[in-house]
């Protein structure tokens, strides 16, 4: 999957396109999702052009890197999440239903959650 400069990210970023942010800094953007699959549902984006973790990984500047994972756990304590809990995903390509060409960490939060996939699928770990 290539980047998409004009993708809804991208133009968040740029400003084009608003959004209900919760947390920013040098690194990354988190803001509410549109479309939320739990009562705490925010989206943590990473400032540049990189398309899922294995992108980002290999050509992100270290400070990059680190910044913005720092920004996923301070957003995580701004919400309130770290305790009692939440759960962070990152979708990379079709198999994982990405959505949007732009590296994104989804944290849920605000309720039990359940297991993190539905049983009955086949093959075996």
């Amino acid at each position: 999957m290539a980047y998409d400069e004009n993708n809804i990210f991208a133009r968040i970023l740029r400003g084009e396109i608003p959004c209900k942010k919760v947390y920013e800094d040098d690194f990354a953007l988190a803001f509410h999702d549109i479309n939320p699959q739990a009562p705490v549902h925010v989206l943590v984006i990473p400032k540049g052009p990189y398309v899922s973790m294995a992108d980002f990984t290999a050509h992100a500047p270290e400070e990059l890197v680190v910044g913005f994972m720092r920004a996923v756990g301070k957003t995580a304590d701004e919400l309130g999440l770290v305790e009692p809990g939440y759960r962070t995903l990152a979708n990379a390509g079709e198999h994982a239903h990405q959505e949007v060409p732009h590296l994104h960490i989804h944290i849920f939060g605000g309720k039990p959650l359940g297991p993190m996939l539905i049983k009955g699928w086949e093959g075996t770990i």
